[in-house]
């Protein structure tokens, strides 16, 4: 049977990359320019689940520490919450589901 393409692995992430994923999307949600946004700040944390930090309601999150990172991004008068593990994309987070992490470990 052939091969329908190439395997795509996970995608890992570094700091530096999960903030310049977080700022393109702050971008198009906002519809300011990239030189508006403001990174408030940009940390590698440990999330306390699977949720990474923005559980959604009626979910069931993986109850393992993950490592990833927390992205905050001031546009205008908002500031954006930007959540990810090390590997994936990282998402907003809604001010009103916004959980702490267990612990930051690098701040820049």
């Amino acid at each position: 049977m052939p091969a329908s393409g190439p395997v795509q692995g996970p995608v890992v992430n570094t700091l530096q990359s999960a903030t310049e994923d977080a700022l393109t999307d702050a971008a198009r949600r906002t519809g300011l320019k990239r030189t508006e946004l403001e990174v408030l700040s940009a940390e590698a944390v440990t999330w306390s689940d699977g949720s990474l930090g923005c559980p959604q309601p009626g979910m069931m999150y993986t109850q393992a520490l993950v490592p990833g990172f927390r992205i905050r991004i001031r546009a205008g008068a908002e500031t954006l919450n930007y959540h990810a593990g090390r590997r994936g994309a990282p998402m907003f987070c809604p001010a009103e589901r916004v959980v702490p992490p267990v612990s930051g470990d690098a701040s820049i």
